[in-house]
């Protein structure tokens, strides 16, 4: 799913996605609501967002200086566009590419921005680098994986956990 109307963060001169064909002239495009899931999440958006289903033509490399792609799973859990002040953060200073994240990175951030929101708790990129390393799993997508001797902070936010 594509959200186009979001800068990308270092913008080229010359998109690679005319070059993919996937976007014609994105100036005469229409809201096209084609995937089941994008009438669960419009609503986690901004009013005016664009929506796009995938094109599975897209690289992960592409970068756009009009739309930003996102996976469905942050919004089908609660998240919402714009992101709560920690998990902007994260992707700031790591400069990484929302689509980059695994699910297991999505449900960890959301719960650590309930804990933080309900509890009060100060936590921040620092304490979170303590905690965890980003690993990659394959095709430039990344998780966290805790550092050697750190159990998990926050169970049960993957799959692989059985604890």
């Amino acid at each position: 799913m594509n959200l186009r109307s979001s800068p990308a963060k270092h913008p080229k001169k010359d998109s690679p996605l005319k070059s993919q064909g996937v976007t014609k002239n994105p100036s005469l495009e229409l809201c096209r609501f084609t995937d089941p899931e994008i009438d669960q999440i419009r609503h986690c958006f901004p009013s005016g967002a664009v929506f796009r289903s995938f094109d599975s033509s897209m690289k992960s490399e592409c970068v756009s200086d009009a739309w930003i792609t996102f996976l469905a799973t942050p919004f089908l859990i609660g998240f919402t566009y714009p992101f709560p002040t920690l998990t902007q953060s994260f992707f700031t200073l790591t400069d990484m590419c929302y689509i980059q994240a695994m699910p297991m990175m999505w449900r960890f951030l959301y719960t650590l921005e309930n804990i933080i929101e309900q509890e009060g708790v100060k936590i921040g990129m620092s304490e979170l680098s303590q905690m965890y390393n980003l690993v990659s799993h394959g095709s430039h997508r990344f998780l966290f994986k805790p550092k050697p001797g750190q159990p998990h902070s926050i169970m049960k936010t993957t799959k692989n956990d059985t604890n």
